[in-house]
C-alpha cells in the first residue's frame, strides 16, 4: 500500500473479488479471516457496499455479489442477454413456450432476457424487466433451490398459477457461473407442465451457464 492509494477502497475491492470467487457467499467471519482484519471493519465495508447494491446479504447472513456490479457496466446486461439468447431461442421454439433468463436482484427475481416462440397461436406475454419475489414462481424457486444444490447436481422447479392464473412454469438454476445467480425457464398457458419440459429446461440452463463462463 503506497501513500497514493486508499486502504479502505482497497479492502472494499478485495471483498468484491473474494465474493466473486465463490458461488455460495461468505460470512463476516470468513471475510475477516481472508482479509486479515477484524469483524467490525468487515461490517462497515459490507454496509457501504450494500448501499450501492454491490453486495447483498441473504437471510443466513452470507454476503454475495449484488446486481449493482452489473449496473456498473452499461454493457453487461446486454452482453448477458446476448450470451443467453441462442439457448433461449432454441428452448422457446422447441417447447412452444416463452423462455426467459432471470437473475437475482435483492429479494426479487428479475427477468433480463425473454424470447417468445414464433410458431404458436397463443403464448404467455412475459417481458424483460418483470419482477417477482424469489419465493414465488418457478424462476425464483429454481434460484433458491440452486443455492442448496451441490455443484453439478442439476434439477428443476415446476409451478402452476402462482404468478398468473392459467399459466404454468418450469425453471432450472444456473450453476457454476461465478458472481451470477439466476435461472432459465419457460412459462406456458397450460394446467400442467409436460413431462419433457423439465429436463429440456435443465439442458438450456446448462447451455446458458457455459455461454456465461
Amino acid at each position: 500500500m503506497t501513500a497514493e492509494t486508499s486502504q479502505t477502497l482497497d479492502r472494499g475491492l478485495r471483498v468484491l473479488k473474494l465474493l466473486a470467487d465463490t458461488d455460495h457467499g461468505l460470512t463476516v467471519t470468513e471475510l475477516s479471516n481472508k482479509l486479515g482484519v477484524n469483524r467490525t471493519v468487515v461490517y462497515r465495508l459490507l454496509a457501504t457496499l450494500e448501499q450501492h447494491a454491490l453486495v447483498r446479504r441473504d437471510l443466513g447472513g452470507r454476503a454475495r455479489v449484488g446486481l449493482g456490479v452489473l449496473r456498473l457496466g452499461r454493457q453487461v446486461h446486454p452482453l448477458v442477454r446476448e450470451a443467453a439468447l441462442p439457448a433461449l431461442r432454441a428452448l422457446a421454439e422447441d417447447i412452444g413456450a416463452t423462455a426467459h433468463l432471470t437473475l437475482v436482484d435483492g429479494a426479487e427475481a428479475l427477468a433480463v432476457a425473454v424470447v417468445e416462440p414464433t410458431w404458436t397461436d397463443y403464448h404467455v406475454a412475459y417481458r424483460a424487466g418483470f419482477r417477482h419475489p424469489l419465493d414465488r414462481g418457478a424462476a425464483g424457486m429454481a434460484i433458491l433451490a440452486g443455492r442448496r444444490k451441490p455443484m453439478g447436481e442439476p434439477g428443476f422447479c415446476l409451478m402452476q398459477g402462482e404468478l398468473e392464473a392459467g399459466a404454468s412454469g418450469a425453471a432450472a438454476p444456473l450453476l457454476g457461473v461465478t458472481g451470477v445467480e439466476g435461472s432459465v425457464g419457460v412459462v406456458m398457458l397450460a394446467d400442467a407442465v409436460p413431462e419433457r419440459v423439465g429436463p429440456r429446461v435443465v439442458d438450456a440452463a446448462r447451455e446458458v451457464a457455459e455461454a456465461l463462463r
